[in-house]
């Protein structure tokens, strides 16, 4: 029996050679499609712990959502969350002879995730299912939750890091594609500090976030538009929810051929998202949005680019130059949102006026 079918069979009682398969394309966790010989199937789940430290964390916050979302009327609940499955013993991890945690959760289905969206309706769907999550955990107290990544998506931090990083004997070659990625990183750097400085002035406030709403995380009904579910729960945590909002967007609206980005879709999704979010978006939060859908693509760059200078530790690659790539296409996104900034801020003036 292979590793993983010892670690499966921990959970829930499949008995003996389930069927085990990757299950995604996630850069961070191990993730497994696990069938039993009677056809049960749930998400196998091994948490990198390079990224995450303290695992057992992760696994409490998702609980804790759970319990969360439980508690609300089922009428008033329009996303199916993950419940996680328990051990044969009862717990809700295991870790296996080499150190690594492992959790089982329900499969969500039918369902299906897309890489690309297709129409206006999915993409309004996108808009609405993260707004909606927002809403759900609006009244779960932040401080409830742990900080599972701390520093996450704080991208002076981030900064600092890629400083100290420059700063050492470079393993990389400085070449065109290195000399684009660190210019554009320094002219840029005034704009660093703004979601971070707001949060500091008590403009932003904490709230629980997804942590990584990226359109794949996004489950839709097969043949049809809706959304039914959002998962990769890994990154909920306290937060701003600028980041959720800059993320999605970064996410649905790169197009990869010219690393352009896609205005109208924008539209579409944070029209649905803020028609969903009402008062819970209040008038500070929409001062902050254009920063937002610049700040996290930019943020998401640098991250590259540093991992790229400390050997690819992080992201996972399949070529050693793939997070310098990433981090350039990144970097040219932010330009296009900067050639479109007076659009943004006009569409965004439309919602507040």
């Amino acid at each position: 029996m292979n590793r993983l079918q010892q670690i499966a069979e921990q959970f829930t009682g499949l008995g003996s050679d389930p069927q085990i398969s990757p299950l995604g394309n996630g850069l961070i966790n191990d993730t497994y499609l696990v069938t039993s010989n009677n056809g049960s199937r749930f998400v196998l789940q091994g948490l990198n712990g390079r990224v995450f430290p303290e695992p057992e964390r992760v696994i409490a916050n998702l609980q804790r959502l759970n319990r969360h979302i439980g508690s609300q009327r089922a009428a008033d609940v329009h996303l199916q969350i993950p419940v996680m499955l328990p051990t044969l013993e009862g717990s809700a991890s295991y870790r296996d002879d080499s150190g690594q945690v492992w959790r089982a959760l329900q499969l969500i289905e039918p369902a299906e995730s897309r890489e690309h969206i297709s129409n206006s309706a999915e993409a309004s769907q996108v808009g609405f299912a993260l707004a909606h999550f927002h809403k759900l955990c609006a009244n779960l107290p932040a401080t409830e939750l742990h900080d599972t990544l701390p520093g996450f998506h704080i991208t002076p931090s981030y900064f600092e890091t890629y400083r100290q990083r420059l700063a050492q004997p470079l393993q990389v070659i400085v070449d065109a594609a290195f000399n684009q990625c660190r210019d554009f990183i320094d002219r840029m750097q005034q704009q660093i500090p703004v979601l971070e400085h707001a949060k500091q002035r008590g403009e932003l406030r904490e709230r629980v976030i997804h942590g990584d709403p990226k359109l794949n995380n996004f489950l839709f009904e097969p043949g049809s538009d809706r959304i039914v579910s959002l998962i990769d729960l890994d990154t909920v945590k306290p937060g701003l929810v600028h980041y959720d909002i800059g993320d999605c967007l970064r996410s649905c609206c790169h197009n990869p051929s010219n690393n352009e980005f896609d205005l109208a879709r924008c539209q579409t999704i944070l029209e649905s998202y803020l028609q969903e979010a009402g008062e819970f978006f209040t008038a500070n939060d929409y001062d902050y949005l254009y920063p937002a859908i610049w700040l996290i693509p930019f943020e998401l760059g640098l991250r590259f680019f540093s991992d790229y200078l400390d050997g690819n530790q992080y992201f996972k690659v399949s070529t050693p130059r793939q997070n310098l790539e990433r981090a350039q296409a990144l970097f040219d996104l932010c330009g296009s949102i900067e050639r479109q900034k007076g659009d943004l801020q006009q569409l965004l003036a439309k919602r507040t006026g």
